[in-house]
């Protein structure tokens, strides 16, 4: 635990005590060790009893794409299985003939692709994990591969298809498997949680349909749809787990995704468009592509960084949700923790 004297504590239990979330776990290191670390806050401001722990599980939400789609792509790039430059109808007959036949790997990773922005799934398409699939492989494109960079989760669903499809395993299965049984990243898992984990979950937002707030049930509704488990988002992990997916960022560990793919991953592959993007990753808010401070975020106040030039590594979860939907205060409180995390 980090001593009071820690700037990060200071900074994040401020936070808390000013209703920005009911809890936060932090850690930053560099390629060799972790610098600091801790918790502030509860698990459940319900329970005063329980505090937030450096073991506490947060649903990652949209890390999911970067601990699982991301990882998986690139253990696929590495292995030529997977062309970023190809066509997807050339090699994939359920895009074969269809608006997504011209769309590549990489205008998915860049957010190039066209895709039409998040909705909901269920509304379009039902609840038929295979209606949802082809619905959202046939839907039409709003803009030409390539002609303006917009964010949308259909991009990290379908490059979860895509790796099913190019491996015939299950993406939960692909993710174990090739990333987090090579770092060692014990609680990663997607939900839903067994009972004991759930226990040490913190909670999102209330449900009205159980009554109660959602814990180790992902709270994306695209995600609970397809059983908990897709590109978009379902993985539940920890500080100290996704410190040692980054810290493999900085120094490889041999069995998972290369150094060759990070470093491809981590520059500016859009060229003049805005905003600028990497694959998959984003030059961090407050910063620009040549301060070399990558970052990605999850909707239930999730948030990690990478420096490979500046040796270092950030991670920042929340349960946010649990208070409110309004990103603005977080916003501001990891925008000065980035900014003493990569000084």
């Amino acid at each position: 635990m980090a001593q009071r004297s820690d700037p990060f504590e200071r900074l994040l239990g401020e936070a808390v005590r000013a209703g920005v979330c009911p809890g936060m776990v932090w850690a930053v290191g560099d390629a060799r060790t972790t610098l600091s670390e801790g918790a502030v806050g509860l698990l459940d401001p319900t329970r005063p009893d329980e505090p937030t722990r450096a073991d506490t599980l947060f649903d990652v939400a949209s890390l999911t794409k970067v601990l699982a789609v991301w990882a998986v792509t690139g253990t696929l790039v590495d292995a030529g299985k997977l062309d970023l430059t190809a066509p997807l109808g050339s090699y994939w007959p359920e895009a074969a003939g269809r608006p997504l036949a011209d769309v590549t790997a990489h205008h998915l990773l860049t957010h190039t692709a066209g895709m039409p922005l998040r909705a909901n799934l269920r509304h379009l398409y039902g609840s038929d994990p295979q209606d949802v699939r082809d619905g959202v492989l046939a839907e039409p494109l709003r803009h030409r591969p390539g002609a303006a960079v917009a964010y949308t989760d259909r991009a990290a669903l379908i490059l979860g298809y895509l790796a099913e499809h190019l491996t015939r395993e299950p993406l939960p299965r692909l993710a174990g498997d090739r990333v987090w049984s090579p770092l060692a990243m014990t609680e990663t898992r997607y939900g839903p949680l067994p009972a004991p984990a759930r226990e040490r979950c913190a909670p999102t937002e209330y449900d009205e349909e159980s009554g109660a707030p959602l814990k180790g049930t992902v709270h994306d509704f695209s995600a609970r749809l397809l059983g908990g488990a897709c590109g978009i988002a379902g993985v539940f992990t920890t500080a100290a787990d996704t410190g040692r997916f980054l810290r493999h960022l900085l120094a490889p560990v041999p069995g998972t995704f290369s150094a060759d793919w990070t470093a491809l991953s981590l520059r500016v592959h859009t060229g003049a468009l805005v905003p600028p993007r990497g694959l998959f990753w984003h030059p961090a808010p407050g910063t620009e592509p040549t301060d070399d401070v990558w970052s990605h975020f999850g909707f239930t106040g999730t948030g990690l960084w990478v420096s490979p030039a500046r040796d270092r590594w950030a991670v920042l979860l929340t349960n946010r949700l649990r208070f409110t939907r309004d990103p603005g205060p977080l916003a501001r409180v990891r925008d000065v923790f980035r900014a003493l995390a990569f000084p």
